[in-house]
């Protein structure tokens, strides 16, 4: 063999030698990843993977029914408000019976002051009686009722021919009895205290009138105000929003 030929006979090998070293240095380099995982651990990733899809499935499910839920509340929520409103106007009309935290206030004579065998024909004043409630609505008093009619935003508390009236109601008896309800106990309570030591029932001692106090009482009856409530400047809205 000439030498020509030898030199490329041991290029070739040195090139097959080469390329064989470089392909078993990048698998030795860079070897495939197997799972290693015995059949325990694939079952525990299986039921892993099960309970994952079943969470998805409930919270689709959920979904589905809150969004039925809203569906068929929404049709009725225009009637469902209008009724909420009502009752929510009834209850600050006064419309509406009350039972909750409050007080009872009560008037009546002084006996020290009444002459033997004369009758008592001792009135409360409609000044005394308004400037009383202005004191328990400073108080933050919510609902109102004298000798069981109800207090509004329109009563009218007037003097007619030496008779004290209240929305056309004649107060004629003593003791006089006034409910007075809140809305927790707690403003029941703070009501009391303020109200026994209040210069109100000075004023009414200097009318020969005693103001009892109670105190707190978690059941306080108030009862609605049945009287014609008269709406004056005030018309329907056309529909469309025009007058």
């Amino acid at each position: 063999m000439d030498k020509p030929k030898m030199n490329v006979s041991l290029t070739l090998v040195a090139a097959v030698v080469g390329f064989m070293i470089a392909i078993q240095f990048q698998t030795v380099k860079k070897p495939n990843e197997r799972d290693t995982r015995d059949i325990w651990q694939l079952r525990a990733a299986l039921l892993k993977e099960k309970e994952l899809e079943s969470n998805l499935l409930g919270e689709i499910r959920s979904n589905e029914e809150k969004l039925s839920a809203y569906e068929s509340k929404r049709k009725q929520s225009k009637e469902q408000a209008l009724r909420d409103t009502l009752q929510e106007l009834k209850l600050e009309a006064g419309q509406t019976e009350i039972s909750g935290p409050g007080i009872t206030l009560q008037i009546e004579p002084v006996i020290e002051d009444i002459q033997l065998g004369s009758p008592d024909t001792k009135i409360v004043s409609p000044e005394l009686l308004k400037r009383l409630l202005n004191e328990l609505n400073m108080y933050e008093a919510k609902y109102l009722a004298i000798d069981g009619q109800r207090i509004i935003n329109t009563t009218v508390i007037r003097d007619i021919n030496r008779e004290t009236k209240i929305d056309g109601h004649t107060i004629k008896n003593l003791p006089l009895e006034i409910k007075v309800g809140v809305d927790t106990m707690n403003a029941a309570e703070k009501l009391s205290n303020r109200m026994k030591v209040s210069k109100a029932r000075d004023e009414f001692f200097t009318e020969s009138l005693r103001l009892n106090v109670s105190d707190a009482d978690p059941a306080v009856s108030i009862p609605s105000y049945n009287n014609p409530i008269r709406i004056k400047y005030m018309e329907p809205i056309k529909e469309g929003g025009g007058s």
